[in-house]
């Protein structure tokens, strides 16, 4: 048993060459394979940009780029102001704007053409109406650009006709006319026809007493009203409207008998 036990352990590494048992070595956790000695690692890549500048470095090219940031956003306000329409900001500090803005970076053209609306603008009739009993009655003042306002509020797809026809019909109109309401050119009698049309039918469609008789005259007239600034702005504008009345116009007998229906 013993020979045999003596071989068994020679055969499994137990016996060392002088037939006494190896003492137990140290164990160690297995790892990655190390390279041989001798053998150099690859170089790690380089830092390039700001991070391979020092802390303090860093720090100042940090503070650089936002200077420089800052004075970008500056300069595009500046030059955005300068060509946007009047507003509150452009009247406190126009004088800031325009030293600099002018000359080096000054710039040809507007950034809406037409300018916003800083108004609000209505139109108004009043018709008079002659009644089956032979009397003529004068009708209040129809706000008909109020109405239309009332037709576009809540509606998802206004028509097109609601949003513009009556706008369009003053805007050419005053385009044609002088400020004593006197046509300029050609074009002056066919946009005071085209208005006319226009708040003849509205008014024998919304118009109580209108819808009652005939109408044989209609006088139209406009209300301005500035839109209020902002609070803080501090600017103080009048809320009174401003009236352009015009002269009566005698509706001819087409139209009197309902022809632009």
């Amino acid at each position: 048993m013993d020979a045999y036990d003596g071989d068994s352990d020679a055969r499994q590494g137990l016996v060392g060459p002088s037939g006494t048992r190896p003492g137990p070595g140290p164990v160690t956790a297995a790892g990655p394979e190390q390279p041989p000695l001798g053998t150099q690692q690859p170089p790690a890549a380089p830092r390039t940009g700001v991070a391979a500048l020092s802390p303090r470095y860093q720090v100042g090219a940090a503070l650089a780029l936002a200077l420089v940031a800052v004075a970008a956003c500056v300069h595009l306000g500046m030059v955005f102001l300068s060509i946007a329409p009047a507003n509150t900001v452009t009247k406190q500090h126009g004088k800031a704007i325009e030293e600099w803005v002018y000359p080096e970076f000054e710039q040809n053209w507007k950034l809406f053409a037409p300018n916003p609306l800083q108004q609000n603008i209505a139109v108004q009739v009043r018709a008079d109406v002659r009644m089956r009993d032979g009397t003529t009655t004068t009708t209040g003042w129809n706000d008909l650009s109020a109405q239309d306002g009332r037709a576009i509020d809540g509606s998802l797809l206004p028509s097109h006709t609601v949003q513009n026809e009556l706008r369009r019909a003053w805007d050419f109109f005053v385009t044609t006319h002088g400020t004593d309401n006197r046509p300029i050119g050609l074009r002056g009698s066919l946009s005071e026809q085209y208005l006319r049309r226009i708040v003849v039918m509205r008014m024998y469609e919304g118009d109580a007493t209108s819808e009652k008789g005939t109408i044989e005259r209609v006088q139209v007239r406009s209300s301005t009203t500035n839109v209020p600034p902002p609070d803080w702005s501090g600017e103080k504008v009048s809320d009174t409207p401003v009236y352009r009345v015009l002269p009566w116009w005698t509706v001819t007998v087409d139209e009197a008998d309902g022809g632009v229906r």
